[in-house]
């Protein structure tokens, strides 16, 4: 996900109410849901996985998707930061499943998931 440097489309946008993450550490939103085909995993993707594939990852019928529990990804987990902060980490970010790569930060889509969510994230 792009990580600063550029001028980014959300800031130029009007109806955009929320103040982006500076980071994706602070944010998650795109890991959260309920649904448990939330997230597509390819056989590319499958295959990227590695050894994690069947702890993270799980088929529904023919598909494969992400694990999902507790409203979050099975891959997003919290790191305490020394100043108290908690970061949302994805264990498998180099090996992320396609879709999550082209989701970027601040992207439309980024912007769409966070009105849709309501919310800035889960900055602590």
């Amino acid at each position: 996900m792009p990580t600063g440097g550029q001028a980014a489309d959300w800031a130029l946008h009007p109806a955009f109410p929320l103040n982006p993450p500076a980071d994706c550490r602070c944010c998650g939103l795109c890991c959260r849901s309920s649904s448990d085909t939330y997230v597509r995993v390819s056989g590319d993707d499958w295959e990227r996985l590695g050894a994690d594939a069947e702890r993270v990852a799980h088929f529904i019928g023919h598909r494969a998707f992400m694990r999902m529990g507790g409203g979050h990804c099975a891959a997003l987990t919290e790191e305490r930061q020394s100043d108290g902060a908690i970061w949302q980490v994805c264990a498998i970010y180099e090996r992320r499943p396609q879709v999550c790569r082209d989701l970027g930060r601040g992207s439309p889509e980024c912007e769409a998931e966070r009105i849709r969510k309501g919310g800035a994230g889960v900055m602590r």
